[in-house]
């Protein structure tokens, strides 16, 4: 951080922080954007800089490294799992809830402002040996969604909404397949259309 000199009481100099002066949120908004359509190997930090408005010191100094500032964009991308957990305890079944969220992934995947695609999906899908402790920060987080509404299914199969055939964690894992591979072929182009219909398709498996 750079300084500027203020004097005390005393008339003694003193060093202060200078504020910055940008907005982290908006910039790991930014770099999010780039993680999201080029990768986390195949981005580079002058991609970075351009994209954030910054010059690489500041970027380091704010942020730490590229590493860092992709967990950091990892974390907004995938936002607050318990949120999640809330969303999913709140709804009258597991089916109403997976439903929307398989209908909100098509959304997510083929918005006019972003990248197309999952960027958790995405961003380490071809990551070499030198990232792979990235990889298993974005494989740890789609577990961890993955957990949960295992557990949400887990609680109908309880209450008799579904039969105790069903498996909790198979149907949380298909959930995550299909999600997975909407985000593939919306990278492929896909219509938001096309997703739709493969999210509704994808309930049959419910029933």
């Amino acid at each position: 951080m750079t300084t500027m000199k203020q004097r005390s009481s005393d008339g003694s100099l003193i060093k202060t922080g200078r504020p910055r002066s940008f907005n982290e949120g908006e910039a790991i908004y930014k770099a999010m954007l780039v993680f999201w359509r080029h990768g986390y190997e195949s981005t580079s930090m002058t991609t970075l800089t351009t994209a954030m408005g910054m010059n690489a010191p500041s970027v380091y100094a704010a942020f730490g490294d590229k590493k860092s500032l992709f967990l950091k964009s990892l974390d907004l991308y995938v936002g607050d799992v318990e949120a999640l957990r809330i969303f999913l305890k709140k709804s009258s079944s597991a089916r109403e809830a997976i439903y929307e969220l398989l209908k909100a992934s098509a959304i997510r995947f083929t918005g006019k402002e972003t990248p197309r695609g999952c960027m958790l999906a995405s961003a380490t899908a071809s990551c070499s040996a030198d990232s792979l402790d990235v990889q298993a920060v974005a494989a740890k987080k789609r577990s961890l969604i993955e957990e949960i509404i295992a557990q949400r299914i887990s609680r109908d199969i309880e209450i008799q909404l579904l039969p105790k055939s069903v498996s909790g964690p198979t149907l949380a894992a298909f959930t995550i397949t299909v999600i997975q591979g909407m985000s593939v072929i919306a990278r492929d182009g896909a219509s938001r259309k096309k997703l739709l219909s493969i999210a509704q398709t994808a309930m049959n498996g419910w029933t």
